[in-house]
C-alpha cells in the first residue's frame, strides 16, 4: 500500500485549524463578512467563543471611512488588528466571550478582550481580562470605552467639588461625566446639542445642558469630536482651568480659538490618549490593571443606558454602515 504523506500531512493540518467569520473593510464605506482558518490555541494560549462586540462608533467610522492619517497608522494598529491601514483591514476592539480551550482551569470563564468583530478566535491568555462575577456579559462590550474615559479622568485630575464640564454625550463623554459625578461634591453638566442625550443624561443621573452651557468650570473634556465644542469650552472656562482634548479628529484638521479669553484667562489644554497611562499613574499601574479596574467600574445597571441597539453577527455586513452613520448611535452591540 502506498501512504501519500503529503496528503496526510495536509489532513492533520486541516484538522488542527478551526473555520471563524469575521467583519473585514475591504473597501472605504464597505463591510465584508470572510471565512477565516484558526490554528488551535499554544502553550498560554486560548480559544475564545465569542459572545457579543461592541461598535466603537468614533474610532470605527475614521477606519471605516479611510481616514486614519499616514503618519498615525502604526500607533493606530489594534491589538489582534490584521490587514493595513487604509484598507483592506479587520478593525474593533470590543470582544466578550467564553473560553473553549486554553490553560488548565480557564475552560468556561468569561472574558473581555480587545479583539475586532469575529465569532471565534485565539489570543495569548494574558490579552484576556477575566469578567467580575457582577458584570453581565451583555454590559462588558463597553469595558474599551470605560478604560478610555477612565484614563481621561486620571488626565484631567478631577478633584472633590470641580466644577466640571464634559462636551459631548457620545459613549466616552458620557461614562467620563458618569466617573466624574461619582468624586464627591463635583458638580458636573453633560453637554451635547443633541436634545435626544437629556434622556440619557437622567438615566445617568447627570445634570444636562443642550449647548448652552456658560460655565464657569475648573475642568472640562472634550469628547464630542468637535472643533466648535473646544471653542465653547475655551469661553466658559474661568481662570486657570483645566481643558482636556479627548477626541480624535483622523485626518481632519482643528481650529482652536486662542485669541479672546485664551491667554487672559491662563487656560490649559491637554491631550488624552488611552494608549498610554498618564505620569500621575504609569510607575504602578500595567494596562491589565487599568483594565481590570474598568471592568470593575461597569457593575452599575444604569450604564445599560448606553447600549444604544443590538444587531446579530449575521446581519452586520449590511447593518454596518448605518449604524455608524446615526447620530443616535451610542455603543452598538453585536450578537454571536
Amino acid at each position: 500500500m502506498v501512504i501519500d504523506c503529503g496528503r496526510e500531512r495536509a489532513l492533520s493540518e486541516r484538522e488542527r485549524q478551526l473555520e471563524a467569520r469575521a467583519l473585514w473593510f475591504p473597501e472605504a464605506g464597505r463591510a465584508l463578512l470572510r471565512e477565516e482558518r484558526l490554528r488551535r490555541p499554544g502553550t498560554d494560549e486560548a480559544l475564545v467563543e465569542t459572545l457579543f462586540t461592541g461598535v466603537s462608533r468614533g474610532t470605527e467610522s475614521l477606519v471605516f471611512h479611510g481616514r486614519v492619517p499616514e503618519s498615525e497608522r502604526e500607533r493606530m494598529r489594534g491589538p489582534n488588528m490584521a490587514g493595513d491601514f487604509p484598507f483592506p483591514v479587520k478593525y474593533g476592539y470590543a470582544a466578550v466571550g467564553r473560553i473553549a480551550e486554553g490553560p488548565d482551569g480557564s475552560v468556561g470563564r468569561l472574558v473581555f478582550c480587545l479583539h475586532p468583530h469575529q465569532d471565534r478566535f485565539v489570543a495569548p491568555a494574558a490579552m484576556l481580562s477575566p469578567l467580575p462575577g457582577d458584570l453581565p456579559p451583555e454590559r462588558a462590550v463597553l469595558a474599551a470605552n470605560m478604560e478610555t474615559a477612565l484614563n481621561i479622568v486620571w488626565d484631567a485630575g478631577i478633584q472633590p467639588g470641580d466644577t466640571v464640564a464634559v462636551f459631548g454625550a457620545g459613549t466616552v463623554g458620557a461614562l467620563v461625566a458618569f466617573l466624574a459625578s461619582s468624586i464627591p461634591a463635583t458638580e458636573t453638566t453633560l453637554i451635547d446639542p443633541n436634545e435626544n442625550r437629556a434622556a440619557l443624561a437622567e438615566k445617568l443621573g447627570l445634570a444636562f445642558a443642550n449647548g448652552n452651557y456658560e460655565g464657569p468650570f475648573d475642568v472640562a473634556v472634550n469628547a464630542s469630536g468637535s472643533d466648535k465644542a473646544l471653542g465653547a469650552a475655551i469661553a466658559a472656562a474661568g481662570q486657570e482651568a483645566r481643558i482636556v482634548e479627548a477626541s480624535w479628529h483622523g485626518s481632519g484638521d482643528a481650529a482652536i480659538p486662542l485669541g479672546g479669553p485664551f491667554h487672559a484667562r491662563r487656560l490649559a489644554i491637554v491631550s488624552s490618549q488611552v494608549g498610554s497611562l498618564p505620569p500621575s499613574h504609569r510607575a504602578r499601574w500595567t494596562f491589565a490593571r487599568r483594565m481590570g479596574k474598568a471592568l470593575q467600574l461597569l457593575a452599575d445597571a444604569r450604564l445599560d443606558a448606553l447600549i444604544s441597539g443590538d444587531t446579530s453577527f449575521e446581519e452586520i455586513e449590511a447593518a454596518y454602515s448605518g449604524i455608524l452613520s446615526s447620530p443616535d448611535t451610542l455603543c452598538h452591540r453585536i450578537r454571536y
